[in-house]
């Protein structure tokens, strides 16, 4: 009986092995843009308001909404998220506006959104007296527009005129109005831009520097600009007085225009960032109306200048006048020294800040006038320190002290005020807010000794929003196919006795971090409910630094699919959950993550949320904005490339005869980020194969899912319905 058992073991090994050999259906046999695009049947779909597409989309939502919305868990669900998506007692994001405090605000009674400021005192109390600037809702209904809110960008130091960017339906591209804060009016006659994927900085009170659509010619083939003007008050763009160009065959996201300035407002330096791909970039300085090239790496973060230092983290290894850098660390050179053509003078200043060890990296920074506060991950734990310049003597590091085992964030900060706002959460705790003053040090010549004096004043404390005393959070490690040992933490009830119904979610790639973070509408949607927890974090990320992320790029990505793999065989060996009782869950870049390990390892789930995703990597560079990402994927125009790209792109792997869980697969009309054709054709095609699936598709948001909060809590309602019935029922 045993034989007999090992040996249909075996038959059914071996065809699973001819099984993967035999190329799936779909794939082209000709990867050539040509051959992949006389391969697609689904090219219509890719039309975003098309007739056959907009047809598909209404088929599909009809058929979604009546499965996950009919659910009874629907209703509750919903009603549970929009109350915590809504509710008044949120913390309100704050940001410096001249001498007060600004936050933007949506509720149930403002969907859209407030910009409103108080005082730091009034911020304090626990009744904020809050002074409307603008009421995005009644500027919509006057305008007729679907305005969602995309930031302001106020010239320091007074910030009284702000540039306010403006979203129609959620969409990355914006419109641009001047607003002053003193009549609390946008300005008559003040600076105003059409439609765009803009790039722009305050000069001074009557000069933009900006880089934009300037025409025919004018953008790269992402969509982004190469071209940075100088925009006088009064002028038209076409007006406009060149400054810096790229090339049109730049990549990346665009040239970009950065003024820094000092704590009074005086401009310190003003740079332009080229990028050459998603990741590599050139660095040029704007010195007596020309612009001077950097001797930085390509590969480089820039956090801002301190006087004539230029503080920044190169992300590859790098040398530098006979000093050696590590990527990922800390660094701080004077400007005039890293001009092309200048002489090398480090004017007695240390230039090394910090250098992360093998399990950490740098999270965030920010620059003060004679210290930078740098939040550091260690082992994928937040922890806080600022380093104050104390010249050759080096770079004197305090630690500030912020609660264990959690995320922590910088917000806005002020050179002026030397403040800045610091958070903490972890999963099951939620956000807490404080307020860092960075004390001076201008003339100190010893290093630091001692415990900080930094203690973070608190805020504000967000109220919980699902009992967490019933889970535990832990954190393991996985072994991935090439023996490298992969995080991930585990949020689950504290007398979990067997496997539970568990959400895997992941995203590996651009560097992206994710330490642990409070999710409401998770803990009360399905934690509550007896689920259970996981965050992965997998190569592709920035958890461990630069060196972390770049062993998943282009050739290499197969390594972020095989650590998820990993992970969820992880959770069954240690009896966290099963095959039968695994989702996973994952968006953007995270649907590339999804969608391949749907066709690659169906075996290990039974559901799948992947939500503006890439699927059709073969043709992501022809989808805009997918040509911006060439840096992190690869070419597919180069045959060697799309050779590695086909191994695994999601759309053309789907086969015939697989064991597919039912899945949920959802997108956006206006997300002009990740083009909903990768969705609806990958819905289209599952759909021809005979599987069962749902797709749904909002046609207002864009990609952020940040236009309508009460929208918002119907999305998570149908994503932890479906989750429910795959995975609980």
């Amino acid at each position: 009986m045993i034989r007999h058992l090992m040996t249909g073991v075996a038959f059914a090994v071996i065809a699973s092995v001819a099984h993967a050999q035999t190329p799936p259906r779909h794939m082209p046999a000709d990867l050539s843009p040509a051959g992949v695009r006389a391969a697609d049947e689904h090219l219509a779909l890719e039309q975003v308001d098309g007739a056959e597409a907009m047809a598909f989309v209404r088929a599909s939502n009809e058929r979604a909404l009546a499965t996950l919305t009919g659910d009874p868990r629907y209703e509750p669900f919903r009603q549970q998220a929009e109350a915590i998506l809504t509710a008044t007692d949120r913390i309100p994001a704050p940001s410096f506006l001249g001498d007060g405090i600004g936050n933007y605000w949506q509720d149930a009674t403002n969907p859209k959104g407030i910009w409103r400021r108080t005082t730091l005192d009034g911020y304090r109390s626990a009744d904020t007296p809050w002074e409307t600037l603008i009421d995005l809702d009644a500027l919509s209904r006057a305008e007729g527009k679907d305005w969602v809110w995309k930031g302001s960008n106020c010239l320091a130091p007074d910030e009284t005129r702000c540039l306010i960017s403006l979203s129609d339906g959620g969409k990355d591209a914006v419109v641009v109005r001047e607003f002053d804060t003193t009549t609390k009016a946008f300005v008559d006659g003040g600076f105003i831009l059409p439609e765009g994927k803009h790039r722009i900085s305050w000069l001074d009170r009557d000069t933009l520097l900006v880089a934009t659509d300037f025409g025919d010619g004018t953008l790269t083939e992402s969509g982004y600009p190469y071209i940075v003007k100088s925009l006088t008050r009064g002028q038209t763009l076409a007006q406009a007085t060149e400054v810096y160009r790229g090339e049109q065959s730049d990549g990346g996201y665009g040239v970009s225009p950065a003024v820094y300035r000092n704590k009074d407002g005086a401009v310190e330096a003003v740079l332009f960032s080229r990028p050459l791909d998603t990741f590599r970039s050139e660095t040029w300085q704007w010195v007596d109306g020309r612009a001077v090239r950097l001797r930085v790496p390509n590969r480089v973060s820039v956090y801002g200048t301190m006087g004539d230092l230029l503080i920044f983290s190169p992300d590859e290894a790098w040398s530098f006048a006979g000093a050696d850098a590590q990527a990922g660390s800390l660094q701080a050179y004077s400007l005039s020294t890293l001009r092309e053509g200048s002489r090398v003078n480090f004017d007695n200043q240390a230039s090394e800040i910090f250098t992360p060890g093998p399990r950490q990296s740098i999270s965030a920074v920010t620059v003060f006038s004679d210290r930078v506060v740098v939040v550091i991950n260690d082992n994928v734990r937040g922890r806080l320190s600022t380093f104050a310049n104390l010249g050759e003597w080096g770079w004197s590091e305090r630690q500030v002290e912020v609660p264990d085992n959690s995320a922590v964030s910088l917000g806005d900060a002020s050179k002026s005020r030397d403040e800045l706002f610091v958070s903490s959460q972890n999963f099951l705790t939620p956000q807490t807010l404080g307020l860092l003053e960075v004390d001076y040090l201008a003339t100190a010549r010893e290093p630091m000794v001692g415990p900080s004096p930094n203690t973070i004043i608190p805020l504000k404390s967000a109220p919980a929003k699902f009992d967490a005393s019933t889970h535990v959070t832990e954190q393991f490690e996985a072994t991935s196919a090439d023996g490298t040992k992969i995080p991930y933490f585990v949020t689950r009830p504290r007398d979990q006795s067997g496997p539970a119904p568990t959400i895997l979610f992941g995203y590996g790639g651009f560097q992206a971090s994710f330490p642990p973070a409070y999710k409401p509408e998770m803990g009360k949607l399905w934690l509550e409910n007896g689920g259970v927890f996981v965050q992965a974090n997998i190569r592709g990320g920035g958890e461990f630094g630069p060196a972390w992320h770049q062993a998943a790029l282009n050739e290499n990505r197969q390594r972020a699919f095989d650590d998820f793999a990993a992970v969820a065989r992880d959770l069954e060996t240690r009896g966290i959950t099963t095959a039968r009782r695994l989702g996973i869950y994952g968006r953007s870049n995270g649907g590339v993550l999804t969608s391949v390990t749907l066709t690659q390892h169906p075996e290990l789930i039974n559901a799948a949320v992947i939500e503006s995703p890439l699927v059709d990597m073969l043709r992501y560079h022809e989808l805009p904005a997918g040509a911006s990402w060439i840096g992190e994927y690869g070419d597919p125009r180069i045959p060697e490339e799309a050779a590695w790209i086909a191994a695994y792109s999601g759309y053309q792997n789907l086969r015939e005869g697989a064991n597919y869980p039912r899945v949920y697969i959802t997108t956006n009309t206006r997300d002009d980020r990740v083009h909903p054709g990768h969705a609806r054709k990958l819905a289209a095609r599952l759909g021809d194969m005979g599987y069962d699936h749902l797709y749904f598709e909002d046609t207002a948001g864009g990609h952020s899912n940040d236009a309508d909060p009460v929208a918002n809590a119907r999305r998570w309602a149908r994503h932890y319905v479906y989750l429910a019935q795959q995975l609980m029922d």
